[in-house]
């Protein structure tokens, strides 16, 4: 899977994707709410993009995995040691 921390500042912990998907559908429930100051919408509205953008990391290195185990799985002589099932 692709590591969310690459590209980013090295001191800043990157969260799961549920922990990300969980954090920005509670930004989009806060903006949608309103009643926040125009400065506060533009911080959740960014804050929601950083948490946007780790998601698709995630799924993308999910489907850079699952291309790879299905090519696997098409192709038995590309079979490694760790595919053994023992």
């Amino acid at each position: 899977m692709a590591d969310p921390k690459v590209g980013r500042v090295a001191d800043e912990k990157a969260p799961s994707y549920e922990q990300a998907r969980e954090e920005l559908t509670e930004v989009v429930r806060r903006l949608e709410t309103g009643g926040l100051t125009l400065e506060q919408s533009i911080e959740l509205w960014e804050r929601g993009e950083k948490l946007a953008a780790i998601c698709e990391e995630w799924l993308q290195g999910a489907r850079v995995k699952l291309a790879a185990a299905m090519a696997r799985r098409s192709d038995p002589t590309a079979a490694s040691p760790d595919d053994a099932p023992f």
